[in-house]
């Protein structure tokens, strides 16, 4: 049986996200391309409902609010406190870990850095419940398209790595989104990565 969702709820936190995201500091688009940023939270949340089609006994309105406002704190001026004050505490604190900390390895090398950042927040993202866990596989299975032109192929091959330990720590949250995930990897561009 299918978790539901409210389509209501599906819109006003799509609104809320398309607005923040527009009224950022800086023009916000899916990274290599013109499309405007609003694609990439409907894709994670297109996976995440199509998700909930296939698996029961979940929060479908927490997943899907919190599909829709992943970035919101991390790349617009959207803070924890408006979230919690407009969504509940629920989906603020789903935003929360899935947000990269941008304080963590300040004085660490850009690589380092971003290794550190992705550990910090899947421990986080761990403690959640599991619709958060099923957010941060989709986020991942939307964003293993080709990489951007400009990336070397150690980036692309640093990023297959970090979606296979998401695979690895988050499988567990759902396994329609894990096995969509597996797929990604394993037509992603670079190297193979064997998972143990």
């Amino acid at each position: 049986m299918a978790s539901e969702w409210s389509q209501d709820i599906y819109i006003r936190a799509y609104r809320f996200a398309a607005e923040a995201h527009w009224n950022s500091r800086k023009k916000q688009i899916v990274p290599g391309t013109d499309i405007p940023y609003l694609m990439h939270f409907s894709m994670v949340a297109m996976e995440v409902i199509a998700a909930l089609e296939k698996e029961s006994a979940l929060d479908g309105n927490l997943a899907v609010q919190c599909a829709l406002l992943h970035d919101t704190i991390e790349d617009t001026y959207i803070t924890y406190d408006r979230l919690a004050d407009q969504f509940g505490i629920k989906v603020a604190d789903g935003v929360h870990a899935l947000t990269l900390d941008d304080s963590a390895g300040a004085d660490l090398s850009k690589q380092e850095r971003r290794r550190l950042q992705m550990e910090d927040s899947l421990k986080r993202i761990r403690k959640q419940p599991r619709e958060i866990w099923m957010v941060k596989m989709a986020d991942r299975i939307t964003n293993l398209q080709p990489p951007p032109g400009h990336w070397s192929r150690d980036r692309v091959h640093r990023y297959r790595l970090e979606a296979s330990e998401i695979h690895r720590l988050l499988e567990g949250g759902s396994s329609y989104l894990a096995g969509r995930l597996r797929e990604k990897i394993d037509i992603y561009p670079g190297e193979a990565v064997v998972v143990e």
